[in-house]
């Protein structure tokens, strides 16, 4: 086979190009607190531009999967464009403009325009995967998906890098420019097996919405939402739960979320590649809810994070606890493509998993801001975020196990 023309170059190399790139949104961390004092508002303010960039990342996603199954090239031009245009009109607004004004332009190019370019980008490789991987969907889906958790393990020390030696503002032009050179080149790439004919859309009397009348699918997006939902309202705070744990300053601070970010992107691949060998996927999801539900009724009764048996102990528990729930956080995304394929089928599976990550759209709103109120009424109390987060996951295990249920015939 032609190097040019066989499944890495053509699928997994311009899936991880793209992915690397919009996974970057992750990074939010590593400079929310720099914007807010560049422009002069605070942190808070600034932080919904990263709850708008994941809801129209997910909106976005849900409603261009007719575009994607038609014309993979124009999609992925798209987000190219909507990406690192967002990324440089950030930094314009950092650089030029203060307080309101600079808000209104970050919220508009992080979190709308930028928001776009993520949902495009994400949906588009991952059809052209699973039919270039066809044995191993899993494994296909997990290559590209991982790319997303990887991303935040690469850039974070470069975009700091950059911010030190060049300010914030010059972060985003920079980086701007060069995710806009890989992800056009992921987009020339990017190109489905020869033989492949779309089903001819003009036929069919599909319509995307129709999805939430069918059982299944409904199970799916809410197990799918309620996973997403617990694991950004404790990863988002798993900076000032390793403070409380270790100390401010600690090495730990520095080096655990380097491990989380490597199981997140572990989770990726791992899990959706166990998958293929599965009677069904939908077990990789069992395994999800009961562990992640195991390690915070753990953390809650040894009080890890509020104080309990000791800082040795306290530190193993409360370690645990992130890279669980960082393994399940990122198992869940890149399975997902494959177990939706596996119930409904391949011809429409862009659009079907596309309405799915509207679910990511709506978790993105409401994960991180359930621990902030959680922790603003309480007084810091971390152990009322993790019964909360343990009867969600008990929750979703529940719709996994009653709504999803095991494999049908696939569903046109």
């Amino acid at each position: 086979m032609n190097f040019i023309n066989n499944k890495w170059m053509r699928a997994a190399v311009p899936a991880l190009l793209i992915h690397c790139s919009v996974g970057t949104v992750y990074c939010w961390s590593t400079f929310k607190q720099a914007i807010a004092e560049q422009i002069g508002m605070s942190p808070f303010a600034v932080g919904w531009a990263f709850s708008l960039a994941i809801f129209f990342l997910g909106m976005s996603a849900a409603f261009v999967g007719k575009l994607v199954e038609r014309d993979i090239h124009k999609s992925s031009l798209i987000s190219c464009v909507c990406f690192s245009v967002g990324m440089v009109g950030t930094g314009f607004f950092i650089q030029f403009t203060t307080g309101i004004v600079a808000l209104l332009g970050i919220y508009l190019c992080y979190g709308f325009i930028m928001g776009i370019g993520l949902g495009v980008g994400y949906l588009t490789p991952v059809k052209t995967l699973m039919l270039w991987f066809s044995e191993r969907k899993g494994l296909a889906t997990g290559i590209s998906i991982m790319g997303f958790g990887l991303a935040k393990a690469i850039a974070t020390p470069i975009m700091e890098l950059i911010q030190k030696s060049l300010g914030i503002s010059a972060m985003f032009y920079i980086l701007g420019c060069a995710y806009f050179a890989l992800m056009f080149l992921g987009h020339i790439l990017l190109k489905k097996p020869d033989g492949w004919v779309e089903p001819d859309g003009a036929k069919s009397d599909f319509k995307p919405l129709s999805m939430f009348k069918d059982k299944t699918f409904v199970g799916i997006w809410l197990m799918f939402f309620l996973n997403i939902h617990c694991g950004l309202a404790l990863i988002t705070y798993e900076k000032q739960i390793l403070e409380l744990v270790f100390g401010v300053g600690a090495v730990a601070i520095a080096v655990v979320p380097s491990v989380t970010a490597a199981f997140n992107a572990l989770g990726r691949i791992g899990y959706s590649s166990v998958s293929d060998k599965m009677k069904e996927r939908n077990t990789v999801y069992k395994i999800i809810f009961t562990s992640c539900i195991a390690v915070s009724l753990l953390a809650f009764f040894t009080g890890a994070i509020t104080g309990g048996f000791g800082i040795a102990i306290l530190g193993v528990i409360a370690v645990t606890l992130l890279l669980v729930v960082n393994l399940g956080y990122g198992g869940g995304f890149s399975t997902l493509p494959a177990l939706l394929s596996e119930r409904f089928g391949m011809d429409r599976i862009s659009k079907i998993h596309g309405l799915a990550l509207s679910a990511w759209a709506i978790a993105g709103l409401t994960g991180n801001n359930m621990s902030e109120i959680i922790l603003n009424t309480t007084g810091k109390n971390y152990n009322i975020v993790l019964i909360a987060i343990a009867v969600l996951y008990a929750v979703a295990l529940a719709v996994c196990l009653i709504m999803v249920g095991k494999k049908g015939t696939v569903k046109k």
